[in-house]
């Protein structure tokens, strides 16, 4: 053999190149094996029994009140939410980004209390907060004696709570797009004659329309999958889609109805994604303006209407605020200060944080979500590093595909991930190993996993992306080796971006239900499922101090995760 072949030959079979084929077999066996094959599964057994095609399963759906009334519920809840949350989501913008409001800052930090605590551990706040003992429950009663206590349950109840829940997108979202406002274009209409508010109808929001139409579709698919909110106030008068398939999923007879109720699912969510790109394609809304100056809070010159404006902005903020403060105060209470929703001195008592500690059964589930949630979060992360760097190298149709094979389950939504990985691995499967996952720890860490794969590929390569080319070129120039470059030139770059991600996956795993409640083991509960079960009528009122204890905990670790993530970049930006 010639010294020319005989290199070539220890190249192709040089250690990078074992390691990255390895990659690349590894790749291609989780996305087929955990991707693709439980959504066809899920296809195959709804509409082939025992071989041939059947339509059996759409029949039932037709035919089952509950489910076609779940459907129902399920779009009149998206349609109102699109409504609601678009309403208070813009008006906390104006009344924090555009007018200039007194203590702005501050009303600022209460709306965004629903990024330090959110899903199951709100909608337990506010059901403690207005339910049948609730605080503000109590107080109304002192003063209207004949008011129905159980008044805050059914779809003004789910309505009331997922509209004050789903504004984080427009403060973050529409936040960013408000500051990106030329200035000169909005002064040019005032020099015009045109007055605030013909401002904001003809200037402002007409320039906020491609955000409003992407969070607007974001809202929708809320409403459509929601589990939570529902559950928990919706009562029996007020059931969704998801908490339907929950119930028709836990029997074997009715599975193949909730996995047509999922499958339904997720055809919305396809054609609703479908639109919000068409929409963001389509729109042209920008200002034309090459040199932009920033945006100056507009005053109301009206003084009624200025007033006005004042008391809206705070009233939302007590709305805001008054469930967190109070989830705080009770959670150094008594059971009996709860479940009485009184507040008093003598009920002081730090029992319920100690027990937090020494208590096996209080301190398991939060293990066992840390647990989960940091090994999903370090999995997802390898998986999508490793994705990106061939999405960035490679940069063919197999990268393509790549790509567009882990956006998958951003088209899904949690439920129909669910019940794929049910009905798929609840058997043998030779891809696996013969093994049988459905029932074990593993399958809830693959789920997790799963639906964090999308956010997360697309935020770790934008990072690659913005690597200059160069860096990469001169270390090879140099004679550094692949695998060095990367851990030593190209991690290094984007590990900001890395961390950031990984601790917000970590945040919002932490108190999952959605997916938990399909696939936890009955030993080991997650954090998410041990606070619904505390928030059950039949619950022991000693248990159910500890949901306000876990929210605490959880807020904590929310505000610190958001503090490293936004907090040092803020600083930094102000020292620049």
């Amino acid at each position: 053999m010639s010294p020319l072949k005989k290199r070539k030959v220890t190249k192709s079979f040089g250690f990078e190149n074992i390691l990255k084929y390895l990659m690349y077999a590894m790749l291609a066996w989780f996305i087929v094996s955990f991707l693709v094959i439980p959504n066809i599964n899920t296809l195959y057994t709804t509409f082939f029994i025992d071989g041939s095609f059947s339509l059996e399963a759409v029949q039932k759906l037709l035919s089952s009140e509950r489910a076609m009334s779940s459907l129902k519920n399920s779009f009149i809840l998206a349609v109102s939410l699109s409504v609601t949350v678009n309403i208070i989501g813009i008006s906390l913008v104006l009344l924090t980004d555009y007018f200039d409001i007194k203590g702005s800052k501050i009303l600022r930090l209460g709306y965004m209390t629903t990024l330090i605590y959110g899903g199951l551990i709100l909608v337990s706040g506010y059901k403690f907060i207005y339910g049948g003992n609730g605080f503000i429950t109590n107080f109304l009663v002192d003063i209207f004696p004949n008011m129905n206590q159980d008044w805050f349950v059914g779809y003004w109840a789910v309505l009331f709570v997922m509209t004050f829940a789903c504004t984080s997108n427009h403060l973050i979202f529409l936040s960013n797009a408000i500051k990106k406002l030329d200035f000169q274009t909005i002064e040019a209409a005032k020099n015009m004659g045109a007055s605030t508010f013909l401002i904001l109808r003809r200037v402002v929001l007409p320039t906020l329309l491609p955000s409003i139409f992407a969070v607007t579709i974001l809202i929708f698919i809320t409403g459509l999958g929601a589990t939570s909110a529902p559950l928990i106030v919706g009562g029996e008068s007020f059931q969704t889609i998801t908490p339907m398939i929950l119930t028709f999923s836990k029997s074997i007879g009715s599975r193949d109805l909730a996995a047509m109720l999922s499958i339904f699912l997720g055809m919305a969510t396809v054609i609703l994604l479908v639109c919000m790109n068409h929409f963001e394609k389509k729109g042209n809304y920008m200002s034309v303006s090459k040199v932009k100056t920033t945006i100056v809070k507009q005053k109301i010159n009206n003084k009624f209407v200025n007033v006005l404006a004042h008391i809206y902005a705070y009233a939302l903020f007590l709305i805001y605020v008054v469930p967190v403060v109070l989830i705080i105060l009770f959670s150094f209470t008594d059971a009996k200060s709860i479940a009485t929703g009184t507040l008093s001195f003598s009920s002081f008592t730090l029992n319920n944080y100690i027990s937090l500690i020494t208590n096996e059964s209080a301190y398991k589930p939060f293990i066992v979500s840390i647990l989960y949630s940091l090994l999903a979060s370090i999995g997802v992360i390898i998986i999508t590093v490793s994705a990106c760097r061939i999405i960035h190298k490679v940069k063919n149709k197999w990268s393509d595909i790549l790509e567009y094979s882990l956006l998958l389950p951003w088209l899904l939504p949690s439920t129909l991930i669910a019940i794929g990985l049910i009905t798929t691995f609840d058997k043998p499967q030779w891809f696996i190993g013969g093994n049988i996952l459905v029932g074990t720890l593993v399958v809830l860490l693959l789920a997790y996993i799963i639906v964090k794969i999308p956010y997360t590929l697309r935020m770790i390569k934008a990072a690659f992306f913005s690597i200059d080319d160069t860096l990469e070129d001169a270390s090879k120039n140099l004679g550094a080796s692949s695998l060095y470059t990367f851990f030593r030139i190209l991690l290094p770059i984007i590990l900001p971006s890395v961390l950031s991600v990984f601790a917000l996956n970590f945040n919002s795993l932490l108190t999952d239900y959605d997916l938990s409640v399909f696939l936890y083991h009955p030993l080991y509960q997650p954090l998410g499922v041990f606070i619904k079960n505390l928030t059950d009528a039949n619950t022991v009122a000693d248990n159910t101090t500890m949901t306000f204890v876990y929210a605490v905990i959880v807020m904590i670790i929310s505000s610190i995760t958001l503090y490293l993530v936004y907090g040092r970049d803020v600083k930094k930006t102000k020292k620049g």
